[in-house]
């Protein structure tokens, strides 16, 4: 029986199409998507790469660095291993370098193109139509495509590689979004969190009057059980690079119909730090976590030990499952309020004037991503839909709990949450705003230190679902699981894993599900794929890890490859570090080598209050 699904939502004929067919068609050109399109390609296979965006490259291509979320290089393998040292440090780098590896391998990508319906014989796809639906002049996508139906493409075997599973989504395939309770899968820290950054202040719209309602920003009253289910999510944000440089600066302007009102939480936030620190460089450090947040190896991230910092709270879960309307006003929201907090941190009176005027001379730096006036093209969409599996991946496999016999690659990073609202608490006769939802369990290494495998089948649907879809991304995990799995490194390696499996199931006219298991390993071993820890890699890990961060750093700073960092450069790459330069630099020539870096790192390593230290020497 033949079915298109969701062709009600997308009413075109499919004849009107531009047909491609293909052996794979892989969905997103997100670093995992390439890493599938290239393995694919590798083993002779026909591949089409369809991306919504004008971009490659996902979230490395738009601020993340790839060895940020990798602290034990020796844990990857396959085409992932030299590609996290060789691709680069900046977003234009990466994305150029992902382009060359598509010219180089011969790989088609047509771009914005996002998935529309998906035709279906029982559980066999046997097409996907895709609609033109070019993002804006900012980065950002339409509510509405511009035209239905451009693309149709027709494949042997489909790989979803985006970050939201709208390709599994459109083919019927069951998948969930929520939190899951703690009974669900035994896992302890499951479901709502209690909440933490507890700060007492009034988040009434007229102060101590709960009728007047909440300020925008907090969601609601906290009364759930903790370990409870929950629909909600983890925040997502913007990694981006700001600048004061006027040759690179793009102006960040206010939004379309900005009120400072929606900010008021924000500006009795300030009140309270002004009140609680009366140092002025701790008051600027916490300021600074507010806009532009926390520098994460160059760019700006969400700084979780702060009750506001640059992106929204408590939307992301409209996004995960949104229809494309939904992810479009989502995703312009965060821009728009990213925008507004800009502002208001440089014009409202509560701000000390010096932070307003140091604030108001930031923008976006225009050479990151010169053609969105600075705006980078991917937000970090942390989690949306995961994959109802053969195979769920939880805490127990992060805690190496599990056996497993269909390793595909390496995890290893802990259990990774950013908060998922704000709430009123009410504590001891006294009204707080905390924050719900967020955790760091084991930290980089996570919390054995020893990678665990991703199965085969948690990148599986099962056969009654999908007989010839593979999942890399969006693959089968609980929310925890998937907290700690959701790494751009564990997503390239099985974004290949699934490549070779697509190879397997086309060479042997099976269903994903049915392929030889003997000769998948053989294919995934020949790729110089790691399936499993070895404790002997241990001591090289160690070593190459501090290597790594070295490379990662030159790779990043050293912007006229002369082998040193001069002052510039450093503070071109390290606002806000500018203070660090001369510590480093122990020769005081100017420039920071290589062996200056590495005795930083050492440094670093021997002394856990290093920024304290340094400060007063």
């Amino acid at each position: 029986m033949k079915l298109l699904v969701w062709s009600a939502l997308l009413p075109f004929a499919l004849g009107a199409a531009e047909v491609k067919e293909v052996d794979v068609c892989v969905y997103g050109a997100t670093p995992s998507g390439l890493m599938a399109a290239a393995a694919a390609k590798r083993a002779g296979r026909t591949v089409v790469v369809v991306e919504p965006s004008r971009w490659v490259g996902g979230i490395l291509g738009a601020g993340i660095k790839p060895l940020e979320d990798c602290p034990n290089p020796a844990a990857t393998g396959g085409m992932t291993k030299p590609l996290l040292t060789t691709l680069g440090n900046s977003p234009e780098i990466i994305r150029a370098s992902f382009e060359q590896l598509l010219k180089d391998r011969g790989i088609e990508v047509v771009r914005e193109l996002r998935v529309g319906a998906v035709e279906k014989s029982g559980a066999k796809i046997l097409s996907a139509s895709f609609d033109y639906a070019p993002f804006d002049a900012l980065g950002c996508p339409p509510a509405v495509a511009t035209e239905v139906g451009r693309l149709r493409v027709k494949a042997k075997v489909f790989i979803d590689a985006g970050y939201e599973g709208d390709l599994m989504a459109r083919a019927g395939v069951p998948y969930r979004v929520s939190r899951e309770s703690t009974q669900e899968y035994g896992e302890e820290a499951a479901g709502v969190r209690a909440p933490v950054e507890l700060t007492p202040i009034d988040p009434y719209v007229k102060p101590g009057d709960a009728a007047s309602g909440l300020l925008p920003g907090v969601t609601d009253r906290f009364a759930e059980t903790v370990g409870s289910a929950d629909p909600r999510i983890q925040a997502y944000n913007y990694r981006y690079y700001v600048t004061s440089d006027p040759a690179r600066r793009a102006p960040l302007t206010p939004p379309a119909g900005y009120d400072a009102k929606d900010y008021e939480l924000v500006g009795r936030y300030v009140e309270y730090l002004k009140a609680t620190y009366a140092d002025a460089a701790e008051l600027k450090k916490r300021l600074a976590r507010i806009f532009p947040g926390w520098m994460n190896a160059g760019e700006y991230n969400y700084h979780r030990n702060s009750l506001i910092t640059m992106a929204p709270v408590g939307i992301s879960y409209l996004y995960a499952d949104g229809d494309y309307a939904a992810k479009a006003k989502v995703w312009k929201a965060h821009q728009d309020y990213l925008r507004g907090l800009h502002h208001f941190m440089s014009t409202d009176a509560r701000v000390p004037a010096d932070f307003r005027q140091e604030t108001a001379a930031l923008g976006l730096d225009l050479p990151r991503h010169p053609d969105t006036a600075g705006w980078p093209g991917q937000l970090y969409v942390r989690l949306t839909r995961r994959l109802q599996g053969r195979y769920v991946i939880t805490a127990a496999d992060v805690y190496n709990r599990t056996q497993v016999d269909d390793p595909v690659a390496l995890a290893q990073y802990g259990i990774d949450t950013y908060p998922s609202r704000r709430v009123v608490v009410e504590q001891d006769g006294r009204t707080f705003v905390g924050l719900e939802g967020w955790m760091f369990v084991g930290g980089a290494h996570g919390p054995t230190r020893t990678p665990y495998p991703i199965p085969y089948r948690a990148l599986t649907p099962t056969e009654p679902a999908a007989s010839n879809l593979l999942v890399s991304v969006c693959f089968s995990a609980s929310f925890l699981g998937y907290a700690s799995a959701r790494m751009e490194p564990t997503f390239m390696m099985c974004g290949e894993a699934a490549g070779i499996a697509a190879n397997e199931a086309i060479a042997a006219d099976v269903p994903v599900q049915r392929i030889d298991p003997v000769a998948y390993a053989k294919a995934l071993q020949a790729a110089g794929m790691l399936t499993r820890w070895d404790e002997s890699l241990r001591p090289a890990a160690a070593k190459a890890e501090a290597k790594n961060v070295v490379q990662a750093f030159f790779a990043e700073a050293d912007d006229d490859r002369d082998g040193k960092v001069s002052r510039s450069e450093w503070e071109a790459h390290k606002a806000g570090w500018e203070w660090l330069f001369p510590k480093i630099d122990l020769n005081s020539d100017g420039q920071i080598d290589a062996a200056e870096y590495e005795a930083f790192q050492r440094y670093k390593e021997a002394h856990k209050d290093w920024r304290e230290l340094l400060r007063v020497k």
